[in-house]
Order: structure tokens, then C-alpha cells, then sequence
């Protein structure tokens, strides 16, 4: 039978990546380009510069072609993922008006509001991107999160009217929706050009990017819930009715048509906090790491092995990131002594991690009368295995990673599968395209360690320091 490949899109906050799997699941080859740093300005305003997402995704295109060895006649479709939460704003020829708003951005927090009379199309990042890919008006109806004029059930715009005039957006500026897992249309010459991809292949729709990671994970089971280590850190369920006026979750539109994702709270600026660690250390670690042939990400996983569970009373609770009602909240290590060294706070980091995420995951959990059984991880921090070890302990349950652990990308390739008639259905595209690499046990000891911690400290630290960090936040903000 002749070898086809699929190309899948994974366009993150902190780089775009562009994979060439087969159609088995077996990752052919990749390659990544960094984004630019966020520009954070004003109150509370975040961008991707310049044109960032598509400036990136040219390059990692070329990148992964030239890597390939295979026939480019035998590539048969592109999966396209972006970012969620993200607001592009056109023009006539569909280049950008300004650049691409961010999900950190404090205006995805309220409608779009017309103030530019270059702006011609609002859409997300998977919008803009399928414009510059096949030239089409067309976007995926679940990458459409947050303060839009759609209805969360049915994912269709709201009829005109007066709880779609509400939103201040004309629907002559919005795209129109398909179904995730649809051809959106095929790539132009001119796209072809600046991409190295062939024209005439078709793009297929996916979905919003935590979706598409739980898809490409194979989340199924209602016991099983996904950890997903991103900039943006979340944990997930799926199911297939929409639920409204939750507490502890909300749902998502899912990858497949009829699904819907679950999703906990989570951590702004999550994985970018073990960055930020990995900053703070400086050039000795890199240094050091260099000396020991291992990245610097590598490394640290080995330092922090030495130290114990529980890091000796170092606690960190993880808002780098404020959230938009609470402006007030700031990261936060305490429990310092002259035993700790950076080794200890990217323990802590990740254990605050896994204890937040814990806490958010079981609320959830419960609410929806569910009890947490197995434990899948995602995201470039499920490399780590200390970081594995730790959350399989924290949560008390048995953790894995798949072979293929980036799953935004995985998913992006079984969308297109499911576009395209490879497989017929969910269950068999997870089945035959999904590996699991390894599995991490709890150990009993931590996992009571962990649990009194949690109970007795953790859980306790927030209400404790809020009232001094909101007076704080008024002499710097007032």
C-alpha cells in the first residue's frame, strides 16, 4: 500500500510547529520556529508582533520540507491548529490591520469594538491563517472561545438580532463556520510560494488548540483526565453534551462534530514560569548542563531528583500571570532557608504545578461526579520525567505520556485523517494513530506526603497572602 503523509499545523504562543506524520501516526519529521516575545503593553494588552504567526509558519513549512524525503505527491492533506482566545483583524486583502491580539490580551475579555475603518474581517488565528492558506472566508466553528457572537451549544452565529447586535461585531466581518475534521479549502499558488507546501492540497479545519491536544492524546474514558503543559495549563475531559451554568469547568467545542471538551481552571503562563527558572539560573546551568552533554531543560530534571518531595517547605503558587478580575495576584515562593538553591525552586515550580492543577482537576471532577482513575500528560514538560513522577504522585493515580507527546500536532493529523476518509471514526483514528510511550505509578509515600501538604499548607497559602497583595497592587496601580 502506498505511503501518504499528512502535514500537521501546531501554532502555539511561544513557537509554531509543522509535523509530517504518515498516516499510521508515525512522526516523519518536524520543525519548530520560536515566536517573538509577547509584546505586553498599556493595561493589560498583549500581541503577537509584526505578522508573527504567519512570518513563523512560512519558515517552520520550509524547515520541514527540507527535511523530508519523501514524494511531495504523496502528501494528501494539512491539518491547520492555532491558537485559541486570539483575535486577528484584517483587511480587505486579508492582511493583518494590526497585530494579532493575544489570548493574554485584556480585550479578549469583552466584544470586538469597530475604532479602525482598515479592519475588514474579524476572525482567530485559525482564521487568519486559512485566509493565507487557501484565500477562503472560512474558519472552524470550534476555535471560537470566548466573547463572540455564537451560540455555545450549537456553534452557529446567533441569528440578527438583538442578542447578536449585543456583541458589536456585523456579520458581514465574520467568517463564515464549518465543522473541525472539514476541508476548509486547498492551498494557493501564492500560499504555495511563500510555504514550499504543494497548491491545490486540501487544509483541514481542527479546532480550538485544547481540543485538538485532547484529540491527539486520545482522550476518551470519563475516568481519564488529560494534563496539558503548555504556556497555558488546563486539564480536560470530554464528552458529548454541552454543559451550561457549571462551577468548577466549562465546556469546549470539541475536535470532532457532536463532541465537547470539559476543561478545568488552569495556569496562566504556566510552563513559561520553568522558563523563567531556567533564566533565573543564568549561565552556570547552562554551563553546567553543557558539561554534562544535556540541555538545560534536561539538566534541571536531574537536579531536582536530588531534592525531596516536598522540597524542604518551599511552596510556589503559580500567578505569574494575574487573571483579568483579579489584577491583584502576583507569583508567590515562600518558605525559604539557607538550605534552598535554584535546584529547590524548580522543584517547587513543578510541584506547585502539579498541586494546583490537582486541586482544579478534582473540582471538576466532582462536580461532574466523576473520580479521576488515570492521568495522560501533554506538552513539552511531559518530557521530563521527574515532572511525570510528580504529578502520577500528586494526583495519586497512574500517569502517561504518548510516544507522540506535542498531541495539538497529533490531533491536527487525525482531524485531517477523519477529513479526509482514512479512518471512520474517532475511536479508530486514536486507535490505530495513537501509541503510548511509558507509564509512571504513584509512589504510596509521596502520594501521603503530597496529600497532607496540599490539605494542611498549600491549599491555604492564597487566602492567606490575598489581602496583603491587593494593598500592594493598590500603591503601584492606584
Amino acid at each position: 500500500m502506498k505511503q501518504q503523509y499528512i502535514v500537521a499545523i501546531d501554532g502555539g504562543t511561544q513557537s509554531t510547529k509543522v509535523t509530517m506524520f504518515d498516516t499510521l501516526g508515525e512522526e516523519i519529521c518536524s520543525n519548530t520556529v520560536p515566536l517573538k516575545e509577547i509584546h505586553l503593553y498599556g493595561e493589560g494588552k498583549a500581541e503577537h508582533p509584526d505578522d508573527d504567526l504567519w512570518d513563523s509558519l512560512q519558515q517552520a513549512c520550509k524547515g520541514m520540507l527540507q527535511a523530508f524525503r519523501g514524494n511531495m505527491e504523496d502528501i494528501i492533506g494539512i491539518g491547520l491548529g492555532s491558537i485559541r482566545c486570539c483575535r486577528a483583524l484584517l483587511k480587505q486583502d486579508g492582511s493583518l490591520a494590526s497585530p494579532v491580539q493575544s489570548w493574554m490580551d485584556i480585550r479578549l475579555s469583552y466584544p470586538y469594538e469597530h475604532e479602525d475603518d482598515e479592519v475588514r474581517y474579524v476572525t482567530t488565528a485559525t482564521g487568519y491563517l486559512t485566509h493565507r492558506l487557501t484565500g477562503e472566508t472560512r474558519d472552524t466553528r470550534s476555535n471560537y472561545v470566548g466573547p463572540w457572537p455564537i451560540n455555545p451549544e450549537t456553534l452557529q452565529w446567533y441569528p440578527d438580532g438583538e442578542l447578536f447586535d449585543s456583541y458589536s461585531t456585523p456579520r458581514d466581518m465574520l467568517f463564515d463556520l464549518v465543522d473541525p475534521s472539514t476541508i476548509l479549502g486547498s492551498v494557493t499558488e501564492q500560499a504555495s510560494k511563500a510555504t514550499g507546501l504543494p497548491s491545490g492540497i486540501p487544509v483541514v479545519s481542527t479546532a480550538n488548540d485544547k481540543a485538538v491536544e485532547g484529540l491527539g492524546a486520545g482522550l476518551a474514558d470519563k475516568g481519564t483526565v488529560l494534563v496539558s503543559l503548555g504556556t497555558y495549563i488546563t486539564s480536560m475531559m470530554v464528552g458529548d453534551t454541552y454543559q451550561a451554568d457549571t462551577t468548577y469547568y466549562w465546556s469546549n467545542p470539541g475536535a470532532v462534530p457532536g463532541e465537547f471538551l470539559y476543561e478545568s481552571n488552569g495556569i496562566r503562563r504556566g510552563m513559561a514560569t520553568v522558563t523563567w527558572i531556567k533564566d533565573l539560573m543564568g549561565t552556570g546551568l547552562v554551563e553546567s548542563a553543557k558539561e554534562h552533554n544535556m540541555s538545560p531543560e534536561a539538566y534541571l530534571n536531574v537536579l531536582g531528583k536530588d531534592v525531596s518531595a516536598g522540597c524542604d517547605g518551599l511552596y510556589t503558587i503559580l500567578h505569574w500571570l494575574a487573571r483579568p478580575t483579579q489584577q491583584w495576584e502576583r507569583g508567590i515562593m515562600i518558605g525559604f532557608n539557607g538550605k534552598h538553591k535554584g535546584k529547590h525552586m524548580f522543584r517547587s515550580v513543578l510541584e506547585g504545578i502539579s498541586m494546583t492543577m490537582k486541586n482544579n482537576a478534582q473540582a471538576m471532577c466532582d462536580e461532574m461526579g466523576v473520580e479521576i482513575e488515570h492521568l495522560i500528560v501533554s506538552g513539552g514538560g511531559s518530557n521530563g520525567e521527574l515532572f511525570m513522577q510528580i504529578l502520577a504522585d500528586v494526583f495519586g493515580v497512574p500517569a502517561h505520556r504518548n510516544q507522540t507527546n506535542e498531541s495539538a500536532s497529533m490531533g491536527a493529523a487525525i482531524c485531517t485523517a477523519l477529513a479526509l476518509g482514512i479512518y471512520p471514526d474517532r475511536a479508530s483514528a486514536i486507535e490505530h494513530m495513537v501509541r503510548v510511550r511509558d507509564m509512571f505509578l504513584p509512589d504510596k509515600a509521596n502520594v501521603a506526603l503530597y496529600e497532607r501538604i496540599n490539605r494542611e499548607v498549600y491549599t491555604k497559602i492564597s487566602s492567606a497572602t490575598e489581602e496583603v497583595l491587593q494593598a500592594s497592587h493598590r500603591i503601584f496601580h492606584d
